[in-house]
């Protein structure tokens, strides 16, 4: 009797276990369809936000590249914060701040404000991270916890692509059939909606390792990425020639040198460098970095692309909002195979070639389009290589971090897969506005007007597809059984 109760109890804690895990994964699947709805929603109306603005198809950059610089800045705060007093409550304070930017988007038609609050909505980039790293943490009992939280990652990102599936839709289709502001309103009351799930339906992670906030770690991070950031805002505004703005630049790059001192001395510092060391760490840091030239820094322009006239300009494909949404909803399907096979491909041979693979899929996707990218069909073909790399990636590298990081540093390492990420991205959206800006049309003529220039285009392209295919070379040196489980490795 006692036997069986000893054999039956394991068992019925481990049920419970994965069932309270279930339901974490539930609510938090629809924030991430909540953050996929902000992704997708806004794309196909972007040349449309632009008129509306006053501005420019080029300046839509601006719009992508406020938003990844502030949310590189917030997120190894808020990661870290995650980890010192809960994932939930940090996963609480970015959803009331995105819903008080987006609230803010459909009443003004105000430039600066509505870059301010746009920018402020990309609070919603550290979602991920804090939902990976309170499911790591949740999961800490549980036999294979990485394969768990690869898992569990794969449906948060089948669930994040799903909703920018449906908004990418959605917004294609209200966009040509309703005024701007109520369009605009939608994905504010749906973030509404996600802060009271958030509130009711999560609970907190458990061991919160208290501590307090490195606050001159922070302004030094703070400071390397805004004159960073800035310097590239500047070059893309006065060009190459200016040299205040390679100044700026460079002062970017040089105040990383006190910042990685600092935090090496630091008892508990706002970002463990020291977790770029790891042969497991720092190829995926890097990689991520690399990635979010593509997955970030691509988007505006790849929306611009469809709908610029070939009539007009020689190049385009002149499409409609809607059309534009079904381009971006294809791609979206291909990345929620991609995150979902993610699991069970790495499973069968490893993470790490998995990971290499996805990033080779990235890179001959965006270099099709150098051969292929005067037709409807083939643009789509290009965008379904892309998502299958990139839907793995989205999920699987904050995922890997979480499962290679000190058990006191999950947030921080899934949280720095993002920030490289979105820095990544913020780099890219500062270029490809310039080449954009000022390169020429398919003529050989100066762009003008509102559309971008080709051989902007082209160079998005080029770099897209270059970054991806040296992050797949950069994967070659992580250790070949990283972010496994050791028992389920012992058990092949």
């Amino acid at each position: 009797m006692n036997d069986s109760t000893a054999q039956t109890d394991p068992q019925r804690a481990k049920k419970a276990t994965l069932g309270a895990l279930a339901g974490v994964v539930g609510f938090l699947a629809f924030v991430e369809f909540t953050s996929g709805v902000i992704q997708g929603y806004y794309t196909p109306m972007l040349t449309d936000i632009a008129r509306n603005l006053g501005i420019p198809d080029a300046d839509v950059n601006w719009l992508e590249g406020t938003q990844l610089m502030l949310s590189a800045l917030v997120v190894p705060a808020m990661a870290k914060l995650g980890d010192m007093v809960g994932h939930k409550r940090m996963l609480l304070v970015s959803t009331a701040v995105t819903a008080a930017a987006s609230l803010v988007l459909p009443f003004t038609s105000s430039f600066p404000l509505f870059l301010a609050a746009w920018a402020l909505q990309g609070f919603y980039i550290v979602w991920l991270p804090l939902e990976i790293a309170l499911i790591w943490s949740r999961s800490r009992r549980m036999t294979g916890r990485a394969t768990v939280t690869a898992r569990a990652a794969g449906i948060l990102v089948a669930a994040l692509e799903s909703g920018a599936i449906i908004g990418a839709l959605a917004g294609g289709a209200l966009v040509d059939a309703l005024p701007l502001t109520i369009v605009l309103l939608v994905p504010a009351l749906l973030v509404v909606v996600c802060f009271v799930v958030v509130f009711f339906g999560v609970r907190e992670s458990p061991d919160a390792t208290g501590g307090r906030l490195d606050m001159v770690g922070l302004c030094l991070v703070s400071l390397a990425l805004l004159a960073f950031t800035g310097g590239l805002s500047l070059l893309r505004l006065n060009g190459p020639g200016d040299p205040a703005a390679w100044a700026v630049t460079v002062l970017g790059i040089v105040l990383i040198v006190p910042l990685v001192l600092w935090e090496l001395r630091h008892a508990n510092p706002l970002i463990d460098v020291r977790m770029f060391r790891s042969p497991a760490l720092g190829p995926v840091f890097l990689t991520a970095g690399l990635f979010g030239v593509s997955v970030l820094g691509a988007q505006a322009p790849l929306s611009t692309f469809a709908r610029t006239d070939p009539t007009i300009y020689g190049y385009g494909l002149g499409t409609t909002g809607f059309q534009t949404s079904l381009i971006i909803g294809v791609y979206l399907i291909a990345m929620i195979v991609g995150a979902l096979l993610y699991p069970v491909v790495s499973r069968a041979l490893t993470p790490r070639f998995t990971l290499l693979v996805a990033a080779l899929f990235v890179g001959v996707g965006f270099l099709l389009f150098l051969p292929f990218h005067a037709a409807y069909g083939e643009v789509i073909v290009n965008m379904v290589v892309v998502g299958f790399g990139s839907g793995a990636l989205v999920g699987a590298l904050p995922a890997a971090a979480a499962s290679a990081a000190p058990p006191s540093q999950t947030g921080v390492a899934t949280g720095l897969t993002n920030s490289v990420k979105t820095v990544g991205g913020a780099i890219a959206s500062c270029v490809f506005g310039i080449a954009l800006f000022r390169g020429t049309t398919g003529t050989g003529v100066a762009a003008d007007g509102t559309a971008g220039s080709f051989s902007g285009y082209v160079t998005v392209w080029v770099v897209c597809g270059i970054t991806a295919l040296i992050a797949a070379v950069l994967l070659l040196f992580v250790p070949r059984q990283a972010f496994t489980d050791p028992a389920v490795e012992g058990s092949r």
